[in-house]
């Protein structure tokens, strides 16, 4: 156990040592001395497979959870759920006709709606994961940014829409999205001469949210990629510190 502190302390000043040295270095020079610190040796198939899974939980656990939050949709606009295209005429003319007010309500529930969703969502990508096998790892690590996210597009997106829409109409009813858009609807649709608009505002939502998520997630397994220092495990420094040797033309030592 001594031994095994002495050690791991040891890497620790071996990084601040090269940290200070490297300073004019590029990034993929020290990402090849990290991942022969941290990560030496190429990894088993098992311990493939192992690292991407851990890489995707971590990632699914931070996106989902900064979505979550209140404001997490709402307030980021990359992931910021505006109305449904074929609707925006519906938006211009309420505020013609000084309804503004609700215009911006809807808009805010229905963001509200997916943050109360995503957290939801978490456990479904989770099992997706642990679902992953060996054969898909050891193609998505050396895949290159993305493709862990694309294999779980690919794989989960049509059982996360069955399970996700539930929880969205759910969702929708409680934070007065259905409410605030059926009063939108009967407002505009009143205007002399227009017509009727019919939107399926809670597949909209579903898709938009899980499209969130998706791209949350992404932005995390490329962040886990490209900085050594988001990998936060012995496991996940060892997987990808080797997929950076592999990468960058080195050999693992």
């Amino acid at each position: 156990m001594l031994v095994q502190k002495i050690t791991s302390f040891q890497k620790i000043l071996i990084i601040c040592f090269f940290s200070l040295g490297l300073t004019a270095c590029t990034t993929q020079q020290i990402q090849e001395t990290i991942g022969i610190v941290l990560g030496s040796g190429e990894p088993t198939e098992g311990e493939t497979a192992n690292g991407l899974k851990e890489a995707l939980v971590t990632g699914i656990i931070k996106g989902t959870g900064l979505l979550s939050q209140t404001d997490g949709f709402f307030g980021n606009n990359l992931v910021k759920i505006p109305w449904p295209e074929e609707a925006q005429f519906v938006a211009t003319a309420l505020q013609k006709v000084g309804a503004g007010g609700l215009v911006d309500k809807v808009t805010l529930s229905l963001n509200r709606a997916a943050e109360k969703a995503s957290g939801e969502a978490k456990d479904v990508f989770v099992v997706a994961i642990k679902q992953m096998t060996i054969s898909d790892a050891m193609n998505i690590l050396f895949g290159g940014d993305g493709q862990a996210t694309a294999y779980l597009k690919k794989t989960t997106t049509g059982v996360l829409t069955e399970k996700f829409r539930p929880i969205i109409d759910n969702a929708m009813a409680t934070t007065n999205a259905t409410k605030f858009w059926g009063d939108a609807t009967t407002t505009y649709n009143k205007i002399p001469f227009v017509k009727p608009v019919n939107t399926d505002l809670s597949g909209f939502v579903t898709q938009k949210a899980l499209d969130g998520v998706f791209l949350m997630v992404e932005k995390e397994e490329n962040k886990i990629r490209q900085d050594p220092f988001a990998r936060v495990s012995d496991l996940m420094k060892k997987v990808f510190g080797f997929a950076d040797t592999k990468k960058n033309g080195t050999t693992p030592k």
